[in-house]
């Protein structure tokens, strides 16, 4: 069992991406990602896809962020892949290729899910193709009444087996839903996202950004080495039987325990205090 957080090295407030907003607040606890093409519902390109999986894998060795919100600009998340920039010439690529451009943006959810911050999704507007599978790849997600989430794939031609989709979205609403929406790429709606556990609450539009951001800052305050063990666990036991993940619990769960964290919420609880957690 390895530190989730061992290779965390590098400042990430030195961070000024092109294609997308970045903010942190006072502390840098709490990092901002915003989508920022509303003109276009903040479609993905071919250099947003790999400034994002970039700044994914920064945040793995970043020492001062630790949650990170995902939103999009302008009362809608992502419409996905852009369909000049990226689905047109797609058309005419060779096998080889292709091939490179679907590792590639899968790669971007490899990075989503191996960053030790966990990630929360703020979704409102459209949330589709690949917009749906970043909302999905994140760790929490909240949304608002007028959220609109479909994995449309399968209308235009494709697999719904894109960048994870198959086997990561049963695990969070369950196959028969999964099957429903990635065969049919129909919409699903915020209030079904909420009712099938895809959103974990919903909230006005007005409100939706502080809700996150606010949770967000909740767990940037916790035991934030403590969060990035569960999310490394919740991703690892997914390919183990009972008696491996009993055992990497145990060794993380251990691991946790030598921390000066664990100590000190210790201390504070017997003082009638609120820890101070310093994730080491």
């Amino acid at each position: 069992m390895t530190n989730p957080m061992q290779d965390k090295k590098r400042p990430f407030r030195s961070h000024r991406p092109k294609h997308f907003l970045l903010e942190t607040d006072d502390d840098g606890r709490v990092a901002t990602i915003t989508l920022n093409r509303p003109e276009k519902k903040n479609p993905l390109t071919f250099e947003s896809y790999e400034e994002l999986t970039d700044l994914f894998r920064a945040l793995g060795r970043a020492d001062d962020v630790r949650v990170v919100v995902l939103t999009g600009a302008e009362n809608n998340f992502s419409s996905g892949g852009d369909v000049f920039d990226i689905i047109e010439p797609l058309t005419r690529m060779s096998m080889p290729d292709l091939l490179d451009f679907t590792r590639m943006t899968g790669d971007l959810v490899r990075q989503m899910r191996a960053c030790p911050q966990p990630i929360i999704a703020a979704v409102d507007g459209i949330c589709a193709g690949a917009g749906a599978i970043l909302a999905m790849a994140a760790d929490h997600r909240i949304a608002t009444p007028e959220a609109k989430t479909a994995f449309l794939f399968t209308r235009v031609g494709l697999a719904g087996a894109d960048m994870g989709a198959c086997g990561i979205l049963p695990r969070i609403i369950g196959q028969g839903r999964a099957a429903e929406l990635l065969f049919t790429g129909r919409v699903m709606t915020a209030a079904e996202g909420h009712a099938w556990g895809f959103y974990n609450a919903l909230h006005d539009r007005a409100a939706l950004l502080g809700a996150a951001q606010a949770f967000a800052r909740n767990l940037a305050d916790g035991p934030w080495f403590a969060h990035a063990m569960t999310k490394k666990m919740l991703d690892q036991e997914w390919a183990m039987g009972i008696d491996q993940l009993i055992e990497s619990e145990a060794q993380a769960q251990a691991i946790c325990m030598a921390t000066g964290d664990f100590r000190r919420a210790f201390e504070a609880f017997a003082a009638k205090t609120k820890p101070v957690f310093e994730g080491r």
